[in-house]
């Protein structure tokens, strides 16, 4: 029998079987802001303890949440199955393995060794994910209602190993990378038309999943990211994916940040897409080395900034109050 003491906490905060898998994101978001003002360093002359400071707080919010997810695995194994079985949310189990490739990034300039075990790490399950998740779509009879942006998520973590690992010495890295970049470059391609036709065809997205709107310029900053740091270099298909993930993101903005729409872990969404968007305005402006470049790459570091201190405070706030792990 649980103790008053348990019971007592699980009325206050909730419980483990309703944490949900997607807030994984925000480690995906944070560690994306690691990695943006550490490029802003080399672009705005920024200091490097802040990107440092940043990666510090992505590494422990992935230990705690792992942690709790083990934990929630451990004693509600049947949640967890239904999570990853449900035909939307078992899509955010990218979140994890994504997380884990970026997280690879942030902690490599402290240990070559370790960044590369956690890259390993990264791409093997994320290979694995994509697998399941392709073949379970492709079983045949999908609901068209269920082509949500977060089917993206599956295909543009297979990007990331790029973004993350492009210049891995590992003989085998090369070719790694390349499978990576060509199973998420027309994984991503599909699943983008699919969504765009059910988006225009059928109803709107529920208000809960309106922030995930945002996913779709994923493909387009995170395929510049793996393509630029696979290739070395930055050439017109590559300011191709940057541009249009622009213009994209200027459009999905104003249907997003409403103050109709609820808050809750669904939020998180939002954090990655603008944090590549992020890395990919820097890189590029960067590269261009133009002041209108230099303006927008600085907006959306700034605008990057202060989404995640408000998603990163609004949820330590529904944690306390109870309605974060609230069936």
């Amino acid at each position: 029998m649980e103790t008053a003491a348990v019971v007592q906490q699980r009325r206050s905060i909730g419980s483990l079987q309703f944490l949900p898998v997607n807030l994984f994101g925000s480690v995906m978001g944070i560690s994306g802001l690691s990695l943006a003002w550490k490029q802003s360093s080399h672009l705005f002359g920024s200091s490097p303890i802040i990107a440092e400071g940043i990666g510090m707080v992505a590494i422990m919010m992935f230990i705690v949440l792992t942690i709790a997810y083990v934990s929630k695995w451990i004693h509600y194994p049947e949640k967890v199955k239904a999570e990853f079985m449900h035909p939307i949310a078992g899509n955010f189990f990218g979140t994890i393995t994504i997380a884990v490739l970026l997280l690879s990034s942030v902690v490599a300039p402290y240990s070559k060794l370790l960044g590369q075990t956690v890259w390993i790490i990264g791409t093997v399950t994320t290979l694995m994910l994509s697998y399941v998740i392709v073949t379970r779509l492709l079983k045949g009879k999908q609901d068209q209602g269920n082509a949500v942006p977060a089917w993206l998520i599956p295909g543009v973590a297979t990007i990331d190993v790029a973004v993350a690992g492009g210049t891995m010495p590992f003989p085998w890295a090369h070719e790694l990378n390349l499978l990576c970049l060509a199973i998420g470059g027309v994984v991503a391609l599909v699943f983008f038309t699919l969504i765009v036709y059910r988006l225009v065809h059928h109803d709107p997205l529920p208000a809960g999943l309106t922030p995930s709107l945002i996913i779709l310029i994923a493909p387009f900053e995170v395929g510049f990211l793996g393509y630029t740091n696979f290739m070395q270099r930055i050439d017109n298909f590559a300011s191709i994916l940057f541009y249009f993930g622009l213009f994209l993101f200027v459009i999905l903005f104003f249907k997003v940040f409403k103050k109709t729409i609820p808050f809750g872990a669904s939020w998180w969404a939002v954090s990655f897409p603008m944090a590549a968007l992020s890395n990919a305005s820097l890189k590029y402006a960067l590269f261009v080395d133009g002041w209108p470049l230099k303006a927008v790459a600085a907006i959306i570091l700034a605008l990057l900034t202060v989404v995640l201190v408000v998603l990163f405070l609004r949820t330590l706030i529904i944690l306390f109050n109870g309605k974060l792990l609230r069936g």
